[in-house]
């Protein structure tokens, strides 16, 4: 059957489901009888023409019968399918509107918080994250609910994929110019990976990128920083981004931008630097005196 009938089945499917709710009588009051049967049918139906839609790609549609089916569930006191629809719905809506997708996944975290699901939760505050990121553009929002989910996340003692949120809270952080808090992340999250002897070679990118955030507010502070980031891990002492910061405070102390320069490029080629180094390595130039403000690093 093509996706067009698909849709024609799914409506006439939605309209039975919604005569069975109506004749139900009051919900209370159809408990005691066949009711309760009927809803529960409803609710089935909901979620079949939900998945025609899905085929159809009519995704406001789907997304409508997957609320209309965790709305049953939730009177049903059916807690767990009801979050499963609200997150079904939310998928759907992600396609058409995110902030009804929003909505949707918001709804299924307050049930699977109340039911001391921490982890599930966490990861669907980072779905909302993501929807912030590329549909609506919130940088601040998504940061929010990236923080919450890390909250989560150390609550259940599942600290990877803690750092994991809190590595996209700093990098945000130090884009919209919070650098303490952005030097936070990176130290808490260094911190814990140093020791780690499978994470402990990501360590020196933390302390690299919370040097960066410590150099472009003040000079003094990067240099004391790099001296404990060494003192703290000394791997990070060889660390071609520990001589990298060296060659790059040299030449800030010597206000010498070609030399600044000159380190960046010897650094990417052989390590590309991706496009958040070469913003901050930008903003760290910009505070030589006299230094070229044609914003070009390379």
């Amino acid at each position: 059957m093509d996706n067009s009938g698909k849709e024609k089945e799914a409506i006439q499917l939605m309209a039975d489901a919604d005569k069975k709710v109506k004749s139900s009588g009051s919900f209370l009051g159809g408990m005691f009888g066949g009711g309760h049967h009927k809803v529960e049918e409803a609710c089935e139906m909901y979620c079949r023409a939900a998945n025609m839609f899905k085929m159809a790609k009519n995704w406001s549609a789907a997304g409508n019968a997957f609320c209309k089916a965790a709305r049953i569930h939730m009177q049903l006191q059916n807690k767990h399918d009801c979050a499963t629809s609200f997150i079904d719905a939310g998928n759907a809506f992600k396609k058409s509107d995110p902030n009804e997708a929003i909505k949707c996944l918001n709804a299924a975290i307050d049930i699977y918080t109340d039911m001391g699901r921490f982890t599930i939760a966490a990861k669907h505050h980072i779905s909302i994250a993501e929807v912030y990121e590329s549909e609506l553009v919130d940088i601040e929002k998504a940061i929010a609910h990236y923080e919450q989910a890390a909250d989560y996340y150390k609550g259940e003692e599942s600290n990877s994929s803690a750092n994991k949120c809190l590595l996209k809270v700093g990098s945000y952080c130090a884009q919209l110019e919070q650098y303490q808090k952005a030097i936070e992340i990176y130290e808490q999250v260094g911190a814990n990976t140093m020791d780690n002897p499978l994470l402990k070679y990501s360590a020196k990118e933390y302390f690299f990128k919370a040097a960066l955030c410590h150099f472009i507010v003040d000079e003094l502070n990067a240099k004391i920083a790099v001296e404990k980031y060494e003192e703290m891990f000394p791997a990070f002492s060889d660390s071609r981004e520990c001589k990298l910061l060296k060659k790059l405070l040299e030449a800030h102390e010597e206000q010498n931008s070609d030399a600044f320069t000159e380190a960046v490029k010897d650094y990417d080629a052989i390590s590309r630097l991706d496009q958040w180094h070469t913003t901050l390595l930008l903003r760290i130039k910009k505070t030589i005196q006299g230094g070229d403000d044609d914003g070009d690093l390379k």
